[in-house]
């Protein structure tokens, strides 16, 4: 039995992930702002879920977690699922301060305080759902892909410095295609992974402690064309 926080399980992937975990008898503590959608999830499975509401920008974010693992007694993996994101293409102010507060600010804080947590207890899991738009900029979203850019690269800096600190504390980094949430919006959308689908792909690779995982796999190689496209026809498209 594994004692699990996923951060962000009011709907979408986290919600899916609560699921599977409780299902499969691991104690789960789900948060999120939405406290009824988390409630609604409990009923599902009372024996095995507990609910703390949490917004991961807020200034006492990390209270929270502190107190869901005390009453989880004790913590294994985490999961980081919340996250923020619309297109942008008039640059509203407002969704930009909102995106990087929640993809850059709370996932930062929250990365950070179960990094340490584990080095004090000497093992643990981190991961977070980052996305396939964090490998470019994108003009219509532009905090969004530079936000998961920085979760990109914040836990490959995480898992290096856990490995040259010789830390049991294993790093995966979850990157995403289109999967079918609110999140994928707009026209140009292919290979939408179901939910279910994507989060079953997901608990699997973290049961393997895998470091890196595309969702679904065939998005590797998108991730691979966007590395090495020349930015004068990256602009182009």
């Amino acid at each position: 039995m594994k004692r699990v926080i996923i951060a962000g399980a009011s709907s979408g992937i986290g919600r899916e992930l609560a699921c599977l975990y409780a299902r499969a008898g691991n104690r789960t503590g789900i948060t999120g702002r939405r406290i009824e959608l988390l409630e609604e999830l409990k009923t599902e499975f009372p024996l095995n879920i507990l609910v703390k509401q949490h917004d991961i920008t807020s200034e006492n974010g990390i209270q929270k977690l502190d107190e869901l693992v005390s009453e989880l007694g004790g913590l294994d993996i985490i999961i980081i699922s919340s996250g923020w994101g619309k297109q942008n293409p008039g640059l509203t102010p407002e969704i930009e301060k909102l995106t990087n507060d929640t993809n850059v600010r709370g996932y930062s804080d929250t990365a950070v305080w179960a990094y340490k947590y584990f080095a004090g207890q000497k093992s643990g899991h981190i991961a977070c759902i980052s996305s396939i738009a964090g490998i470019r900029g994108i003009d219509v979203c532009p905090s969004y892909s530079a936000s998961k850019a920085y979760q990109i690269n914040h836990l490959e800096a995480l898992r290096r410095k856990a490995k040259k600190e010789k830390k049991n504390i294993i790093v995966t980094t979850i990157i995403p295609g289109f999967v079918d949430t609110v999140m994928a919006q707009g026209d140009f959308i292919f290979w939408k992974s179901p939910v279910e689908k994507a989060a079953k792909q997901i608990y699997n690779a973290l049961e393997k402690r895998r470091k890196i995982v595309y969702i679904t796999k065939r998005w590797r190689l998108i991730a691979w064309l966007l590395k090495i496209l020349p930015g004068f026809l990256q602009e182009r498209v």
